[in-house]
């Protein structure tokens, strides 16, 4: 897929800004922007300047002044792409963004397909695959987990723990190899015992590293919280006050909320999905029953689930609906919450007996149990709290490896299964053919994580969500 032209983009959004960037790279990049990017002493030559340097020049085409520019130079293989690569900083105007890359492609260069700087990047070994991935990951990331777990994967955390394990299985397999080639001989020259040893630590990793995967995709894509309870009991009035705007429709009349609603807040760098379900009750017709039918969906994909209950139902239905929800939930891997909304409505003495636990046969302090108004905001900075909690106790350490990509936990998912057949291989004395074969399995299938098995088709679909420029 490496090719010898040399390509150039606009490196920053598009739009209208202060500064703007365009990048060229390739083989000729030096001796087309020397054709015009001009230097007041005319004895300067970019060919002859120092790399990693910065350079006030002007860009003119056919004697005309494009704009007055700061040239970046960098020198392969000691740049992003491991290629000749410039980087012009210019006003931000479209008119001149477009004109230079415009004159560019007029002296030589062709406009950057989608992510091709990136991927010329991994072409020269600059990058594996998963750093590679790792840099949209980190372009695009909207909290500050997200921008974590990206950060430590574009430095090759992830990659490290893959090459790790690669390199193991490696000196093994040629072990195992060697021995195919004396088989006339009966000779064992891998020792089994510590190949199961290794086997079975490399089993648990792949294990955790798959089971990461929903925590990662929970990071990368946003918290999801479900809104959930009867009709009526305020969710719609929570979500819009979380939000602080009226993006759901709030009424008195039971179930106003017919369909799912969503959106995103981001609180102190963790972005949480927010999700207002329809009420739960006996369905009216086909369409509410959708509605509930969605619901139970999106209580089993949430990372929390909010349960609403009136403040005012009594403590014999607030503890009914606890059991349901709690019932409905166990053994999943979510948070709940139970929110006695509407207390508001209740007198002092009301509220401080309805706190009073050990009436309840299904809530006790183990519960997360919050006592608020959404429609006085009463508590919602304490609601906003607990959820930051629970988020915080699962983000991982700085130095953890996360699984944020659907297709490297395709691979790790292939992998674990391979690894799952040498065990039971090793377990019932399998030939050493056999043998090779199940961990050159694992072996190809951890080499796509990092791209040291892949297609030319793989790639492209990797890169092609590439934004331009990158």
């Amino acid at each position: 897929m490496l090719n010898d032209s040399t390509i150039c983009a606009i490196a920053t959004p598009p739009g209208t800004g202060a500064i703007s960037i365009i990048r060229i790279s390739g083989k000729d990049t030096y001796r087309i922007c020397s054709r015009i990017i001009k230097f007041r002493s005319k004895k300067k030559k970019l060919v002859s300047l120092r790399p990693y340097t910065v350079h006030f020049a002007s860009v003119v085409h056919e004697g005309r002044m494009i704009d007055e520019v700061l040239v970046s130079l960098f020198k392969a293989p000691h740049s992003y792409t491991g290629e000749d690569v410039i980087e012009i900083s210019c006003h931000g105007a479209q008119y001149i963004q477009q004109e230079i890359i415009r004159i560019l492609i007029d002296v030589g260069a062709r406009p950057a397909k989608p992510g091709e700087f990136t991927l010329r990047a991994y072409l020269n070994g600059k990058l594996d695959l998963s750093q590679a991935e790792a840099v949209a990951d980190l372009i695009s990331s909207t909290s500050a987990a997200a921008h974590r777990v990206a950060l430590n994967q574009m430095r090759g955390g992830f990659s490290g723990e893959i090459a790790k394990l690669r390199t193991q299985l490696l000196d093994f397999i040629s072990l195992i190899e060697l021995e195919l080639d004396f088989s006339e001989e009966d000779v064992e020259f891998a020792d089994r015992k510590k190949l199961m040893q290794l086997v079975k630590n490399i089993q648990e990793l792949i294990k955790n590293l798959v089971e990461s995967f929903n925590l990662g995709n929970v990071l990368r894509n946003g918290v999801p919280v479900a809104i959930t309870g009867k009709t009526n009991v305020g969710k719609s009035t929570l979500l819009n006050t979380l939000l602080h705007e009226e993006k759901a429709i709030v009424s008195e009349i039971a179930g106003t909320t017919r369909d799912i609603i969503e959106d995103v807040i981001n609180i102190e760098g963790f972005s949480l999905r927010l999700i207002d379900t329809a009420g739960l009750r006996k369905a009216s017709g086909k369409i509410e029953s959708l509605g509930i039918e969605k619901t139970f969906q999106k209580i089993d994909q949430a990372y929390i689930v909010l349960y609403m209950i009136d403040a005012m139902y009594g403590p014999a239905e607030i503890d009914r609906l606890a059991s349901k929800i709690k019932k409905r939930i166990k053994g999943k891997d979510k948070k709940l919450i139970i929110i006695l909304n509407k207390t508001d409505k209740l007198s002092d003495s009301q509220l401080s007996k309805l706190k009073d636990l050990s009436q309840f046969k299904n809530i006790d302090t183990s519960d997360e149990l919050i006592f608020l108004s959404a429609q006085t905001h009463e508590n919602i900075d304490l609601l906003i709290k607990t959820m930051l909690d629970i988020v915080r106790s699962r983000i991982p350490g700085e130095h953890d490896v996360i699984v944020t990509n659907a297709r490297h936990y395709e691979a790790l998912r292939n992998a674990e299964s391979a690894v799952d057949r040498v065990v039971k291989g090793l377990r019932s004395n399998l030939s050493s053919d056999l043998l090779a074969q199940d961990i050159s399995e694992v072996l190809h299938r951890l080499g796509e994580v990092t791209g040291e098995v892949t297609t030319d088709e793989i790639l492209g679909n990797i890169f092609s969500k590439f934004c331009i420029g990158k």
